[in-house]
C-alpha cells in the first residue's frame, strides 16, 4: 500500500478532547485554537448585511461556486430523489423534517446508490455540467481518485451561489470555523437567526464585537455568531497535528448520530463520511471514502494497531473491494457508522468482525 503524508488543510484546526466531549453535543464550545484579535484584514467597511447575490443565478460549467445551505446533499442524478426527500431539496434546507421523514430503517436504506456525497455551508465546488435546475459540481475538499476537482454529484443549482467577493475573503481573512454541532447566526448582534451553520463550516471574518463575531456567508449577507461557537483562526494558520485521543474524543462526541449514505454531517454519517468529518475537524484531509482511505495513509501491522488508526473491512478473509471503516478507540473497541438499522456506535471489532473481512488498518495521525 502507498505512503502518504497528512494534508493538513490550509485554514485546518485541532479541537481539544474538553470542546468535543463537553460542548459538542450541547450546541456550543470554548475556542482553543483562536488566535488573539483579529489580522488587518478584518475591518468590516462595508455597512449592507443583506445578500448580494443571488442562489443559482449564472451557474456554468467551470466556475466556481459555493454551498449557500448548512448541507447540501449531492446526488447519483437529478431523478434521484424520492418525494420525501423534498426536504432536503430547498434553500434552505429542512434537516429537522428529513430525518423525521426517514426514521424508518427500509426508507432510510433505500437511499443506497441514491446519494453521493454532502457539502457544509461555504464549501467551494465546482461546477462541472448543467441541466435545468440541477448542476454537477465536484467538492473541493472531498479528494476522489479520477475526479480532478472533487468528489462529484448533483445538487439543485438554487443551493449554490458564485460570489467572488467570499471567495477572496476566505483567502485573506481570519477564519471562523464552527466548533458546535452547529450554530444560529444572526442578522444584529443581539437580532434574529437568519441561517445555521454545520460543524466544522468555515466563513469569513469581518469584525468582533464583545461576545459576537461578524462573519460572511457565501451570499454576500453578514451576520453575527456566537464567538462561544467558533473558533477563529488567523489568515494561512494551520492546526497543530492531533493527539490520538483528540480523534477518538470527536468521534465519541457523535455516538448516537444516524447513518446516512452518502452523509458527512451531524445529520447523519455513512462509515467513511464520519471517519472524514472526525479527522477533517482536526484538520486532516482523508480520502472520501472507504477503499481509497485504506491506501493513503501509513499501512500498520495487527498487531501495531494503536489509537487513532482506521480498521478497514472486505470480503471474507479481508480479500476484494473495502467496503467499511471504523476508528479504533483502544481496548479492542471501534468506533464507526455500521449500517441504515443503526447509529454510530462502539463495537468489539473483532466480535464485529465475525465474517473476517477485517483488510488492515492505516495511520493518518
Amino acid at each position: 500500500m502507498s505512503v502518504r503524508t497528512p494534508a493538513f488543510r490550509p485554514r485546518g484546526r485541532t479541537l481539544a478532547a474538553a470542546v468535543l466531549g463537553l460542548g459538542l453535543l450541547a450546541g456550543s464550545a470554548v475556542p482553543i485554537y483562536a488566535a488573539p484579535g483579529l489580522n488587518g484584514h478584518a475591518q468590516d467597511s462595508t455597512p449592507s448585511a443583506g445578500p448580494t447575490a443571488e442562489p443559482g443565478k449564472g451557474l456554468a460549467a467551470g466556475d466556481t461556486a459555493f454551498v449557500d445551505v448548512k448541507v447540501a446533499t449531492l446526488w447519483t442524478a437529478p431523478s434521484s430523489p424520492r418525494g420525501i426527500d423534498d426536504p432536503a431539496l430547498g434553500n434552505p434546507v429542512r434537516l429537522g423534517a428529513w430525518d423525521r421523514a426517514l426514521r424508518q430503517t427500509e426508507v432510510r436504506r433505500a437511499l443506497t446508490g441514491k446519494t453521493q456525497t454532502q457539502a457544509l455551508l461555504g464549501d467551494e465546488v465546482r461546477i462541472l455540467e448543467t441541466r435545468g435546475a440541477w448542476v454537477r459540481v465536484a467538492v473541493a475538499g472531498q479528494e476522489e481518485p479520477g475526479e480532478e476537482h472533487g468528489y462529484p454529484g448533483w445538487v439543485p443549482a438554487r443551493q449554490l451561489v458564485e460570489n467572488p467577493d467570499f471567495d477572496r475573503a476566505l483567502e485573506t481573512r481570519d477564519t471562523a470555523v464552527v466548533t458546535a454541532a452547529s450554530t444560529e447566526v444572526t442578522d444584529r448582534p443581539d437580532g434574529d437567526a437568519i441561517e445555521q451553520l454545520p460543524f466544522t463550516a468555515e466563513v469569513p471574518v469581518l469584525a468582533r464585537s464583545g461576545d459576537r463575531v461578524r462573519v460572511a456567508l457565501p451570499d454576500g449577507s453578514k451576520a453575527w455568531a456566537d464567538a462561544a461557537d467558533v473558533d477563529v483562526l488567523r489568515s494561512g494558520s494551520g492546526p497543530a497535528a492531533p493527539k490520538p485521543s483528540e480523534i477518538v474524543s470527536t468521534a465519541r462526541s457523535f455516538l448516537g448520530t444516524p447513518y446516512l449514505w452518502g452523509g458527512t454531517s451531524p445529520a447523519g454519517f455513512d462509515c467513511s463520511g464520519f471517519t472524514w468529518a472526525v479527522f477533517r475537524a482536526h484538520g486532516i484531509d482523508l480520502p472520501r471514502d472507504s477503499g481509497p482511505q485504506s491506501e493513503g495513509g501509513t499501512a500498520v501491522r495487527t498487531q501495531d494497531i494503536a489509537v487513532g488508526d482506521l480498521l478497514f473491512f472486505a470480503g471474507r478473509g479481508g480479500r476484494g473491494a473495502v467496503h467499511h471503516v471504523g476508528i479504533y478507540i483502544g481496548h479492542g473497541k471501534m468506533i464507526h457508522s455500521p449500517n441504515a438499522s443503526k447509529d454510530v456506535e462502539i463495537v468489539d471489532w473483532r466480535a464485529w468482525d465475525r465474517s473476517g473481512q477485517f483488510a488492515g488498518a492505516q495511520r493518518y495521525l
